[in-house]
């Protein structure tokens, strides 16, 4: 019943066609990200916080797991313009027309990756991708393995019991992995993080949103 859902017309199309809603909500979370990051560092221009002095509170976890979302969701949404050659608003435009706006539709997964690394420099992001790269793997091998199967394990031992082992194997495989290779990333996400950036990004943001919104007109 799964892989019978119409996720083209139900999902993609509709994430394509919000593209603009969405570039505005990544304005929203880079501005935050400034003004948050600015007040952490104690200034907006030179870091007068070590990284070590950083303190993770309740806000900055609640943000990074929302910047996560918001990510994953603007990049989608660009690939699915890209691929589907929809508008990234519902309203008909004179100026785009009712086809794919590639500024927007690149705009969207670049600044989406860039949500999504962000927190790199933040919190222990191998832990984190490792716990959803081993939730996915569960899920998806709980589908697809047949009810004769289940039963057929049952009888020697809980299936759920074979699900918990399965996922910390993949949690911590997935985590050792990343770890190694993350180096990169986050000099990346320490770019990224500085204030001015964050903020020039987020006014970026939201005047490409509100000329989609309002006139259906693109910047490029």
């Amino acid at each position: 019943m799964v892989f019978q859902i119409d996720y083209t017309n139900l999902i993609l199309i509709p994430m394509a066609r919000l593209g603009a809603l969405f570039l505005l909500f990544l304005g929203i979370i880079w501005i935050v990200y400034g003004v948050y990051e600015g007040r952490r560092r104690g200034s907006y221009k030179d870091r007068k916080v070590e990284d070590w002095d950083f303190k993770i509170t309740r806000f900055l976890k609640a943000l990074t797991y929302l910047g996560f979302v918001v990510g994953a969701i603007a990049i989608i949404s660009g690939a699915a313009q890209l691929i589907l050659n929809e508008p990234p608003i519902m309203t008909k435009s004179d100026f785009i027309g009712d086809h794919r706006n590639i500024f927007t539709a690149v705009l969207l997964i670049v600044l989406g990756l860039f949500t999504f690394l962000k927190p790199l420099n933040d919190l222990p992001i191998a832990s984190i991708i490792g716990l959803a790269v081993a939730t996915i793997a569960v899920i998806f091998i709980s589908l697809m393995i047949p009810q004769e199967a289940l039963e057929i394990i049952d009888v020697f031992i809980d299936y759920r019991i074979v699900l918990v082992i399965i996922f910390i194997i993949i949690f911590a495989v997935a985590a050792l992995v990343i770890k190694f290779y993350i180096g990169g990333l986050m000099a990346l996400s320490k770019v990224i993080s500085w204030p001015p950036l964050a903020i020039g990004i987020a006014i970026f943001c939201f005047l490409q949103s509100f000329l989609l919104l309002t006139a259906g007109f693109s910047l490029l």
